[in-house]
Parts: C-alpha cells; sequence; structure tokens
C-alpha cells in the first residue's frame, strides 16, 4: 500500500477515538502534513511527519507503516515514530485557590488569598 487518507490512518493508529473525530481535525485545520495543512482525504505516506491536535493534546509522528484498518495497540505504535515533545510538569505551573460554586462569600482569609494572588474582584 503506498498511501492512505490521513484521517483513516490517524483512526488506524489510535491518536483518534473515531474516524469522525480525526476528520473534524482535519476540517479545523488542526492536522498537517509536511508543515501543509490537510483535508481529512490528503494521502499520506511513509515518511511523511504528521502534526495532529487531536483532544487537546498536540502530537508530531512520522509515519513508519501505512494502514487504512483499525489494529492493536502494540501493532498501532509500530506504525509510526513519536516525536512530541514531553509535556511540561505541573510542578512548575503556579497553584490557584479554586471556590466550589454556590460555595458562599469568600471568607476574609479567602480574599487576602485572592489579592495576594492577584485575583480580587476589585475594579477600581
Amino acid at each position: 500500500m503506498e498511501g492512505t487518507r490521513v484521517d483513516r490512518w490517524l483512526w488506524s493508529v489510535r491518536l483518534a477515538k473515531t474516524r469522525a473525530d480525526a476528520a473534524t481535525a482535519c476540517r479545523g485545520g488542526h492536522v498537517r502534513i509536511n508543515d501543509r495543512p490537510a483535508k481529512p482525504a490528503a494521502s499520506v505516506h511513509v515518511g511523511d511527519r504528521v502534526r495532529a491536535r487531536v483532544y487537546d493534546r498536540n502530537r508530531i509522528v512520522e509515519v513508519v507503516r501505512v494502514i487504512e484498518k483499525r489494529v492493536g495497540a502494540p501493532i498501532a505504535q509500530e506504525c509510526y515514530i513519536d516525536h512530541t515533545p514531553p509535556e511540561p510538569s505541573a510542578a512548575g505551573q503556579p497553584v490557584f485557590a479554586r471556590r466550589d460554586r454556590g460555595a458562599g462569600r469568600p471568607t476574609k482569609r479567602d480574599r487576602r488569598m485572592l489579592d495576594q494572588l492577584g485575583l480580587s474582584r476589585r475594579t477600581s
């Protein structure tokens, strides 16, 4: 097999849960083949680099083998090389105070914490 549709390939290698999700990502401009925007019917070949944003996650993969039918996860992982950079750890991100909706008015302590974080609601 020389090439196949990119939406079918994304589904068959399990980067998208359904083929419809893969096609929607293509139509939304979230899939690129060799840094060119790809429609769902665009062909993908061995050696192509596919960038896909599916389910709020950016993936960069290189096509090693073209398949059209969905296969098991171990076999699907052999069909591409993952070049996705690792996600940043949560330890480097600031922690924000979170309040449940309907929890009532913030206490004085809660307001002080919000002021320290710069999240006060006052607009002077």
